[in-house]
């Protein structure tokens, strides 16, 4: 039951998260300034009940990786927070937060193919999917949450590429061509692009 409670509780929440996230809604509520940060706000604070529902519903533990494999991976995580900090300063992290937008009127975004965004497309999804997998002990309702978040973030990232195939073209096909999504090195297509058949 807890399993179904937390599925149908990060399904809600991420269906109100996309909603918001959508050119349909900032359409609706207008280029407000606070708009943004707003939203941030409200996904971090929408997402507290799903972390009070996984702490206080029946559990079990699933797994537990002893010493000393759990320090390593401690290591991992402490390493992977320090690249999302990294990641998201490289990018433009006021107008990310929102907090740029309440004094400047929105621009459209640059293209970031710098420092991490070299080797993955979405660093901030990598190293942030990384900590989670990483803690050594995992419980029924936390692997739930674990997973959801993971299947979220890979249909966020597939939609947030659409979006950025819209707003930036060629460049970003490019760009998608010749640096892997999630994992370095994976996927990557080293092929040349051209309108010709290749013999």
């Amino acid at each position: 039951m807890s399993i179904l409670i937390l599925l149908l509780t990060l399904a809600l929440w991420g269906l109100v998260h996309s909603i918001l996230a959508s050119n349909f809604a900032k359409d609706m509520i207008g280029n407000a300034s606070f708009y943004r940060l707003g939203y941030n706000v409200f996904a971090a604070v929408s997402f507290l009940p799903i972390l009070y529902l996984m702490k206080t519903l029946p559990d079990q533990l699933v797994y537990q990786v002893p010493a000393p494999w759990s320090m390593f991976m401690l290591g991992g995580q402490v390493l992977a927070a320090l690249m999302l900090m990294v990641a998201f300063l490289q990018t433009d992290s006021l107008s990310f937060v929102g907090l740029r937008q309440l004094f400047e009127k929105e621009k459209s975004g640059q293209l970031v193919t710098r420092g991490l965004y070299r080797i993955v497309r979405h660093p901030l999804y990598t190293f942030g999917l990384l900590f989670v997998w990483l803690t050594s002990a995992g419980t029924q309702n936390s692997v739930t949450v674990y997973l959801g978040a993971t299947v979220y973030t890979l249909v966020g990232a597939y939609f947030e590429e659409r979006k950025l195939l819209r707003e930036f073209g060629d460049a970003y096909a490019e760009y998608k061509r010749r640096t892997p999504m999630l994992i370095p090195w994976v996927g990557k297509n080293s092929k040349p692009h051209t309108d010709f058949p290749q013999i």
